[in-house]
């Protein structure tokens, strides 16, 4: 079984709260999926942009310089913000499919979480308490 939930948040003062509110949320489901968890996160993008969320099981061999390494595998500028088991890696939206094969043979034990200009997506293995 698996279950969903959502937030939207309407009042741009509870967006420091995010995280803990949606975790509360997560782990209430726990019963509903216990072998793994996942959270998707809308959020302002930047026109030309896209965001490509990656995961790994080793984060510090697999994130260190991807950035610059991809970005020159691709001819763009790429950047990227580690979280932990994930990083989201900003590149510009023409080069996002050259990106995902880029990433493919840079790093082949990274995991592709998804793509998309406003999205970020977090997915591990395990109970929603251990994911959050």
């Amino acid at each position: 079984m698996c279950g969903i939930v959502g937030l939207f948040l309407k009042d741009k003062s509870l967006e420091p709260q995010l995280g803990a509110l949606l975790s509360e949320m997560l782990v209430t489901m726990t019963d509903r999926g216990p072998d793994s968890a996942g959270i998707a996160i809308y959020g302002g993008g930047t026109k030309g942009h896209a965001k490509v969320t990656i995961q790994s099981a080793n984060p510090d061999a697999d994130f260190k310089g991807l950035d610059a390494e991809l970005g020159k595998k691709i001819g763009a500028k790429v950047s990227s913000t580690v979280k932990s088991t994930h990083a989201v890696l900003d590149v510009p939206t023409e080069k996002v499919a050259e990106a995902r094969a880029a990433l493919a043979e840079l790093r082949p034990s990274v995991r592709v979480m998804g793509a998309g200009e406003a999205i970020e997506i977090y997915k591990e293995v395990g109970l929603p308490v251990e994911v959050v």
